[in-house]
C-alpha cells in the first residue's frame, strides 16, 4: 500500500501533458530573454517590454501557455522590483525575502486554487529512496565545491561582492542568507519555472530556458567573472536531477552543500587566518 501511495504521489507530481506546438518555444524563449535583460543587464524597461511581447504572442497560441508564462513573469517581475544584492541587513533581507515569497507563492496559489491544475508542486517526501549513485553524488558535490569555489571566489576577487563579517551575528546572517537563497533558487527556477515550461516544451528546451534565468539572476546577485561557465551547467544538472528524482529535498540538498562550501570560503576570504583549509 505504501509503495502504491508513493507511486501515486509521483504521478501527481509530474507536469500535466498539454498539446504542444513548435511555436510554443518562441514566447517561452522571449520570457527567458526578458529575465536576462532584467537581471544580467539590469535593463528594466527593455525587459518588461520583452516580457509583455512574449505574453501577447503566447496569448495568440494558447490560453494555457499564456497563463503559465505569465506565472513565470510574475516571479521575474517581483524579483526585478527589489534590489538583488548580498546585503544582509534586516531591512534588505525583509524586502528581498518578501519578493522571494511572492515570486514563488503567487504562481503556486494561482496553479493550486484558481486554475486548479496544481502544476506547481514541491515534492519533499516522495516515498522513493535515493539510489546509490544519488547518495554518492552528495559527497562528490563537496569535493567539487572545495576544488572550485575558493579558486573562483578568491582569485577573481568576487568574494568582495559579499559583506565581510567576523562577528557572530554577521556570520549567522550570512549563513542564513546563503541557505535561504539556495532553497529559493530551487523553488522558483526548478519547481516553478522549469515545471511550467516543460508542460509546453521538450525537456531539453525547458531546461535551457530555465538555466538562462537561473544564471542571469545569480549574475545580478554577485556571481560575476566566469561564474556563468559553472552556474549554467549546474542549473541544467539540477533540473535534470529533479526530472529523474522528482524530489525537491534531493536537489535542495545538492544546492545547500555547494552553498555550505561557499559560506566557508566567504568567511575565509574576508578573514584569511580563519578556516585556512582551501587551495587557490
Amino acid at each position: 500500500m505504501k509503495q502504491q501511495s508513493a507511486q501515486a504521489q509521483l504521478r501527481k507530481a509530474a507536469p500535466a501533458e498539454l498539446p504542444r506546438t513548435p511555436l510554443n518555444v518562441i514566447p517561452a524563449a522571449l520570457v527567458s530573454a526578458s529575465g536576462f535583460l532584467l537581471f544580467a543587464l539590469e535593463d528594466r524597461v527593455s525587459g518588461f517590454l520583452l516580457l509583455a511581447a512574449a505574453l501577447v504572442l503566447a496569448a495568440l497560441i494558447s490560453r494555457r501557455l499564456v497563463i503559465d508564462l505569465a506565472l513565470i513573469g510574475v516571479g521575474l517581475t517581483a524579483m526585478s522590483l527589489v534590489p538583488i544584492t548580498t546585503d544582509i541587513s534586516t531591512e534588505h533581507m525583509a524586502v528581498m525575502g518578501t519578493a522571494m515569497i511572492l515570486a514563488v507563492g503567487i504562481p503556486y496559489a494561482v496553479s493550486r486554487f484558481l486554475t486548479k491544475d496544481h502544476a506547481i508542486r514541491f515534492p519533499i517526501r516522495t516515498g522513493q529512496p535515493w539510489t546509490r549513485a544519488e547518495k554518492w553524488y552528495l559527497p562528490a558535490v563537496l569535493v567539487i565545491g572545495y576544488a572550485l569555489m575558493p579558486v573562483y571566489m578568491i582569485r577573481t576577487g568576487v568574494y568582495n561582492n559579499w559583506p565581510a563579517v567576523s562577528d557572530p551575528e554577521g556570520i549567522a546572517r550570512l549563513f542564513l542568507g546563503t541557505n535561504v537563497l539556495g532553497i529559493w533558487d530551487e523553488l522558483f527556477f526548478i519547481c516553478t519555472a522549469f515545471t511550467l515550461l516543460r508542460r509546453h516544451l521538450p525537456d531539453w528546451q525547458a531546461n535551457l530556458l530555465q538555466a538562462v534565468l537561473f544564471t542571469s539572476f545569480l549574475w545580478e546577485l554577485g556571481f560575476h567573472s566566469w561564474a556563468p561557465f559553472f552556474i549554467f551547467p549546474f542549473a541544467l544538472l539540477q533540473a535534470r536531477l529533479f526530472t529523474i528524482t522528482k524530489s525537491l529535498s534531493y536537489i535542495v540538498s545538492v544546492h545547500l552543500l555547494f552553498d555550505f562550501v561557499l559560506f566557508l570560503v566567504l568567511i575565509h576570504a574576508h578573514n584569511r587566518e580563519w578556516i585556512d583549509i582551501f587551495l587557490y
